[in-house]
């Protein structure tokens, strides 16, 4: 059984180079569209935008 229904892991892709780089947990109560975050991309080299998928 899971720890908390709450709270869920999400992969975080970037945007530039479509890999998935970060896993990351989110709260889905208070965050229930998708999350977008800056985050260093080691493929790119360089801060890129980095979206949930699902």
């Amino acid at each position: 059984m899971a720890k908390s229904d709450k709270r869920v892991k999400i992969t975080l892709e970037c945007t530039d180079c479509k890999r998935r780089n970060y896993i990351t947990m989110k709260s889905k109560i208070n965050d229930r569209e998708r999350l977008e975050m800056k985050k260093y991309c080691s493929f790119d080299r360089k801060h890129t935008l980095h979206k949930e998928t699902r």
